[in-house]
C-alpha cells in the first residue's frame, strides 16, 4: 500500500524543490565544513575513521588527530546529521521521479531502491552516534562503537551507491525509450 502511494504522491514539483534543497544543503556543507575541516587534519581522514573497525585503529587515528583534530570532527559529525538529510532528499528525490516514469516491476524495484536510498540514511545516524561516542571517550574506545560505526558505514555507502547505480540505469533507460519512440 505505501509503495503505491509513493508511485503518486508527492507531486513532481515537490520532488524537484526538495531535490534543489538537498542540493543546497549537501553542496554548503561539503564546501563550508567538511573540506575547511578534512585539510587540517593529520594523516587521516573521515573515512579512514569511519572504517576503523577496531578500537586500536580508532584510538591511534584520534590520537594522530590530537585534541583540536577531534573537536572538528565532532563538529563535523553534528554538522553531518543536516548532511543526512540533503543526500537522502537528493537520493529519494530523484530516485522517485525517475522511477513514476517506468513500467511495471521495474517502476516497484525503483520504488524500493528510493527507499534503500533513504534507509542509508538511518544507517549514517547510527554510524554517527558511534562516532561521537568514540570521540567522546579517545583514549578507551569500545570495539562495539568501532565496529559498529564501521559496519553502518560500510551498508550506508553500500546502499547509496545502489540508489545511484539505480538512477543512473533508470535514466539511461528512459532516454532511450524515448529515442525509440522519436
Amino acid at each position: 500500500m505505501f509503495l503505491n502511494k509513493l508511485k503518486n504522491t508527492p507531486k513532481d514539483k515537490l520532488l524537484i524543490l526538495t531535490t534543489i534543497i538537498g542540493v543546497v544543503i549537501v553542496i554548503l556543507i561539503y564546501l563550508l565544513v567538511f573540506i575547511p575541516i578534512e585539510a587540517t587534519l593529520n594523516d587521516y581522514g573521515i573515512l579512514d575513521f569511519e572504517f576503523a573497525w577496531s578500537s586500536e585503529r580508532a584510538e591511534a587515528i584520534m590520537f594522530a588527530w590530537g585534541s583540536s583534530g577531534r573537536n572538528k570532527q565532532t563538529l563535523a559529525i553534528y554538522w553531518d546529521f543536516i548532511f543526512i538529510i540533503g543526500y537522502v532528499s537528493i537520493a529519494f528525490s530523484l530516485n522517485l521521479l525517475v522511477s513514476r516514469r517506468l513500467d511495471g516491476n521495474l517502476q516497484n524495484f525503483g520504488i524500493f531502491m528510493t527507499l534503500l536510498g533513504t534507509i542509508s540514511g538511518l544507517f549514517d545516524v547510527i554510524e554517527n552516534i558511534n562516532l561521537l561516542l568514540m570521540l567522546d571517550t579517545p583514549t578507551s574506545v569500545s570495539s562495539t562503537n568501532s565496529f559498529i560505526a564501521s559496519l553502518s558505514a560500510t551498508i550506508k555507502f553500500g546502499f547509496l551507491i545502489a540508489a545511484i547505480i539505480f538512477f543512473v540505469l533508470a535514466l539511461i533507460i528512459l532516454l532511450i525509450k524515448k529515442v525509440k519512440k522519436k
